[in-house]
């Protein structure tokens, strides 16, 4: 099988489920900005070598594959029934809500805003909780004009708290703490 079909060289593309739509459309850019969270969030584990965290962070990439199907395929509609999806992870959200937990006994109290940066590691995690607030944004536009299950924003909303804290602590075991933005650090402000 070729990976070309060329059924998208016109800017549209197929939702799963059935029907085409552009390729700029609200539901494309939910689940390609998820996607690009996906790859990000990939990266981000290339670059991080404790077995623990990555023990952590790999399913939440199956499970961004699945939040990604359900906004790829549209509410079932007349003449149309919808396929059948993987569950969506909303189980994780506890987890993600526990290890958040255990971070804040081990980080020290917050007392500034954090750069982005110290460690490779944690400018990765840093990359990838942007993108996971850039997906949640399409997501929200996305609900704000058809349906989505209530389960994607909480998760993603978590997900981006918890690679904040992550980031953070990859830095802290790192003995290098947080970057913390100074203003007027540069000289361009008193």
């Amino acid at each position: 099988m070729k990976i070309y079909t060329k059924t998208g060289d016109r800017g549209e593309t197929a939702l799963f489920g059935g029907g085409r739509v552009s390729k700029a459309h609200l539901r494309v850019e939910a689940y390609g900005a998820v996607d690009e969270l996906n790859a990000a969030l990939g990266s981000a584990m290339a670059h991080i070598a404790d077995v623990t965290l990555a023990e952590r962070l790999a399913p939440l990439q199956s499970d961004l594959f699945s939040i990604g199907a359900h906004l790829a395929t549209p509410p079932a509609r007349e003449g149309r029934k919808r396929p059948d999806l993987p569950e969506l992870p909303g189980f994780r959200v506890e987890q993600m809500e526990d290890w958040l937990d255990e971070l804040a006994d081990v980080l020290p109290e917050l007392r500034a805003f954090v750069l982005p940066g110290g460690t490779v590691s944690a400018a990765m995690l840093h990359l990838a909780r942007t993108i996971c607030r850039r997906a949640e944004r399409r997501v929200v536009t996305l609900a704000e004009q058809d349906a989505v299950d209530d389960v994607v924003l909480v998760y993603l909303n978590r997900l981006s708290d918890l690679l904040f804290q992550l980031a953070r602590d990859a830095n802290r075991r790192a003995e290098r703490g947080d970057v913390e933005w100074r203003p007027g650090a540069d000289g361009s402000e008193s």
